[in-house]
């Protein structure tokens, strides 16, 4: 246990010493007797004994108000905080190839969007204490969160992307890129990195991938980039003419030579993730990577105890009172 103001403890002592000072001054006495011989014999009851001792009950009374006044409290936790200082924005392909259904999720069957909205989801919970961004992209890129601490709010976004939310198809990745650069030039930040998920081929966009990647390399920001997708064909969900979905086998086409090169140009690296777990271990070895500690700042959680001293005062205090005024009651 620990005080907020251990200073105030220091009152305790000077009561009690003040209390033992009065109480050894002579007291007149009442009524004066030749003898008192004549009382031995009566033996003391209870009564007797708490009547000449109450004082010391409002002297406990009083040390229990101190001791809730300096504020006692348990420490419940004690936490070291590692603040990364990393702006990191992601960069989400929503053009209409992801809807390829090749990840899973919990044993399911899923589009690659699904399967990615889910693993950043977990990637977002584990940078505490960075600031990310959330660019989408088709044939058009556009910034669904900028840079910010409240995670909940950019997660919130990230799961309103959908396939068919950026209604021309295509795939932006210079674009993309762009976008996300636009976010990063003005940071302040130690490390500053993008991280490029798509699962096709610039095909769309007025800058063309690498312009892009060169634009980065220039800015010191690092660009991780992942292509998504099986190695072959993956199944594509198709509706015939009488709304029946079926699925039709599609050749994934990525390209990994551009992918390679962007990581490259800007000191990052290039993966390949063929299912949800692959998908799942990528983040996490980015995660890891990509730490730089800049400060660190230790908190405590306590519990606030102030209430059970003051609560055992109150009590003894209105018992006394009750005591004084009924059964121990003295008549002058």
């Amino acid at each position: 246990m620990t005080f907020k103001d251990p200073i105030i403890l220091l009152l305790i002592p000077i009561f009690w010493a003040v209390f033992i000072f009065l109480n050894k001054k002579k007291v007149t006495p009442s009524l004066t007797y030749p003898s008192s011989n004549a009382f031995l014999s009566i033996k003391e009851n209870w009564k007797v004994f708490l009547t000449k001792n109450m004082v010391f009950s409002r002297l406990l009374v009083i040390t229990l108000f101190i001791f809730a006044l300096s504020g006692p409290r348990e420490v419940l936790e004690r936490t070291e905080v590692t603040t990364e200082g990393i702006d990191i924005v992601l960069v989400v392909d929503a053009s209409g190839s992801m809807a390829a259904q090749d990840f899973t999720l919990l044993g399911k069957r899923v589009d690659r969007l699904e399967a990615v909205k889910s693993v950043v989801n977990e990637f977002i919970d584990a940078r505490k204490y960075d600031r990310l961004g959330l660019v989408a992209f088709a044939a058009e890129a556009y910034v669904v969160c900028p840079l910010t601490s409240d995670h909940e709010w950019l997660k919130t976004n990230l799961n309103r992307i959908n396939l068919g939310v950026i209604n021309e198809d295509g795939t932006a990745i210079g674009s993309a890129v762009a976008s996300a650069l636009g976010r990063l030039k003005e940071s302040t930040a130690k490390s500053k990195i993008i991280i490029l998920l798509t699962d096709g081929v610039n095909n769309t966009g007025k800058i063309e991938p690498l312009t892009a990647a060169k634009a980065g390399e220039a800015l010191g920001i690092k660009i991780y980039t992942i292509g998504a997708g099986t190695k072959g064909l993956a199944p594509f969900p198709v509706q015939d003419l009488f709304g029946r979905m079926f699925y039709q086998n599609v050749q994934v086409e990525i390209d990994e030579d551009t992918l390679k090169e962007i990581a490259k140009l800007t000191h990052a690296e290039y993966f390949r993730a063929t299912d949800t777990k692959s998908l799942e271990d990528i983040y996490k070895q980015i995660d890891k990577m990509e730490k730089t500690e800049i400060k660190q700042a230790g908190y405590q959680e306590y519990k606030q105890l102030f209430w059970v001293f003051l609560s055992i005062g109150v009590v003894l205090l209105c018992l006394e009172l009750i005591l004084s005024n009924t059964i121990l009651l003295r008549i002058p």
